[in-house]
């Protein structure tokens, strides 16, 4: 089932791609029903805090009028930075899949493990889902940026 989802958000990291965006994308599933969906929209809304993790999860805290996602799984294409982290923990997500490392702004181990400190509510967290895709898309984007 992992993967089924991790396909939805890959989905949405290509909706990004083809906006302009880094491709990242991020569904929220609770109960087997996707709560929330997001893709990185920094470009579009000229904000640094529209992650695709934080857009799938003010969506989620609308889909189910609550700020409490306890119980919720939360798939990205990429290994959430530190901001990202820090809302998986105050929206006390339960549990954190993720495809591709991020070796340069990663917060589950990619550069630091914020989800191995001592804060109430840490969720589990398993990587590599579909990392070679996701990784795949990143890559052809940033190849797209160079010059030739």
């Amino acid at each position: 089932m992992d993967q089924a989802y991790m396909r939805q958000a890959l989905a949405l990291a290509g909706e990004a791609a083809a906006l302009g965006e880094v491709p990242v994308g991020c569904v929220i599933v609770r109960g087997g029903e996707i709560v929330g969906r997001g893709r990185n929209r920094r470009e579009e809304k000229q904000s640094t805090l529209s992650h695709a993790e934080t857009e799938a999860i003010m969506q989620a805290n609308e889909t189910l009028h609550t700020w409490r996602l306890d119980g919720c799984t939360l798939y990205v294409t990429l290994e959430p930075c530190p901001m990202c982290a820090g809302a998986i923990l105050n929206a006390r997500i339960s549990r954190v899949c993720f495809g591709a490392r991020d070796r340069v702004m990663g917060a589950c181990g990619g550069v630091m493990n914020l989800f191995m400190e001592d804060y109430p509510n840490r969720p589990a967290v398993v990587g590599g889902i579909l990392e070679e895709e996701c990784g795949a898309v990143l890559s052809r984007f940033f190849r797209g940026l160079r010059p030739k």
